[in-house]
C-alpha cells in the first residue's frame, strides 16, 4: 500500500522553493552536496516534524508540530533536506542540512511503502534521547499537523539510533515508548538543585 503523504502548507513549500532559487541561501548552506548538485534540485516528500515533549510509562505525554521537512532531490537521490518552521508571521524557511538522517529517512520510507496497511508518514523527534523516528500514523485522513502517536501506530527509529535501539525496525508505539522511558535520565527531585 502506498504511503499517504499529508500535504504541506503551501506557504512552507513556497519558502523552500524561494530558498532553493536563491544563490545566497544555497551557497551559504552547510550542505556540500546541495552546493555541488548537477542539475535542478526540487523539494519532495514533505513530512510534518513533531516533537515529543514528554514520554511517560503510559505513552506519549504531548507532542507539538515543530515544522515541515522536505527532502531535496537532484536526479535519482535525495542530497539534502530543507526545514521550515512556523513563526508569528507564518511559515518561514529555517535551513538546509544533510547527513545520515537523509539516507535513513529514504530507507525507512521505502520500507514503509511496501507494508500491507496504508500509513500517513510523519517524523517524530525525541529530544531527550537525541532520537528521530519515522512515525507511521494509521489514520491516513488525519491532519498531519496535529495529534499524538496512537498505541497501534508504528515508530521506525532512524539511524543513528540510541544505543540498544535498532534502527529501521518498526515498533508499535505501545511497545517502544515504555522501553524509551527506561532510558531517560531521572527527573530532578522537588526542591533539589537542578
Amino acid at each position: 500500500m502506498p504511503l499517504l503523504v499529508p500535504p504541506a502548507p503551501a506557504p512552507a513549500l513556497r519558502t523552500v522553493l524561494t530558498a532553493l532559487g536563491s544563490p545566497t541561501a544555497v551557497s551559504e548552506a552547510r550542505t556540500p552536496s546541495l552546493r555541488s548538485a548537477q542539475g535542478p534540485a526540487a523539494p519532495e516528500l514533505p513530512l510534518p516534524v513533531h516533537v515529543l515533549d514528554r514520554i511517560t510509562p503510559e505513552g506519549a505525554g504531548s507532542t507539538r508540530l515543530a515544522g515541515w521537512r522536505f527532502l531535496i532531490r537532484s536526479g535519482d537521490r535525495a542530497l539534502a533536506a530543507a526545514e521550515t518552521r512556523l513563526t508569528p508571521d507564518g511559515w518561514a524557511f529555517s535551513h538546509f542540512f544533510e547527513g545520515p538522517y537523509i539516507t535513513s529517512t529514504e530507507l525507512a520510507l521505502r520500507q514503509a511503502d511496501v507494508m500491507q496497511q496504508p500509513y500517513q508518514p510523519r517524523l517524530l523527534s525525541v529530544p531527550e534521547l537525541y532520537m528521530l523516528t519515522l512515525w507511521l500514523h494509521a489514520d491516513t485522513t488525519a491532519d498531519g499537523a496535529t495529534g499524538v502517536p496512537a498505541p497501534t501506530d508504528l515508530l521506525v527509529p532512524l539511524a543513528p539510533a540510541p544505543p540498544g535501539i535498532a534502527a529501521h525496525r518498526p515498533h508499535r508505539v505501545a511497545d517502544l515508548l515504555p522501553v524509551l522511558t527506561t532510558r531517560l535520565p531521572p527527573a530532578p527531585l522537588m526542591g533539589s538543585p537542578a
